[in-house]
């Protein structure tokens, strides 16, 4: 069972392309400054069956690949890494975003990381640094973080084709939701300003 904070099923801000996205619940890095606490509590997600999730990818037409983010993908590496070996074979790419570095992933030697490894095309990794805050590079928030390609699938002129942005939803429940790469406290400054002048109305 995968524990999951939340799922997007198609989106083009967390990586290249139209993609199906996971954010993984639990995180042991609490990165200063992250805006994602929220998927740092462990089992405090909904559990899913890899199974459950291959049918979701399969029912989502036009994506390009899948991406992986949280919370800490790699602290659940054993389910991530059966996953993602079934979306390879589906011909999708595998976006995997993670605070560790690509250096420290390898000296875990786990049988786990490694298989996980095997089955990523772009892995960005490093935590999220305050006093490195940057955003000129797409879907990463400080100048630490690093495109790492593991496979063939992306290469930097993939990158350089790509922009920071964002995007916005509505939930069921009424709750507004943004994803992508941002400056979201100033994002929540202007939409609350935005929503006084509506209420002054």
């Amino acid at each position: 069972m995968l524990n999951v904070f939340k799922i997007i099923k198609n989106t083009q801000v967390e990586g290249p392309g139209k993609r199906f996205c996971i954010w993984v619940q639990g995180c042991n890095k609490h990165c200063a400054g992250c805006f994602a606490k929220d998927t740092w509590e462990f089992g405090a997600g909904q559990d899913y069956e890899v199974s459950d999730l291959i049918e979701m990818i399969k029912s989502e037409k036009n994506i390009e690949g899948v991406t992986f983010l949280g919370g800490e993908p790699f602290e659940q590496a054993n389910e991530l890494s059966k996953l993602s070996r079934i979306i390879k074979s589906l011909e999708l790419s595998v976006v995997c975003f993670t605070g560790y570095s690509y250096e420290e992933l390898q000296a875990k030697h786990d049988t786990d990381v490694d298989e996980f490894i095997k089955n990523i095309d772009l892995l960005i990794d490093g935590g999220f640094e305050v006093d490195k805050f940057d955003l000129s590079r797409p879907w990463v928030g400080s100048s630490n973080q690093r495109y790492i390609f593991l496979t063939d699938f992306y290469s930097q002129k993939d990158i350089d084709k790509c922009k920071n942005k964002i995007e916005a939803r509505i939930s069921p429940d009424g709750k507004l939701e943004i994803n992508g790469m941002g400056d979201f406290e100033q994002i929540k400054k202007n939409f609350c300003l935005q929503l006084g002048k509506n209420n002054v109305k």
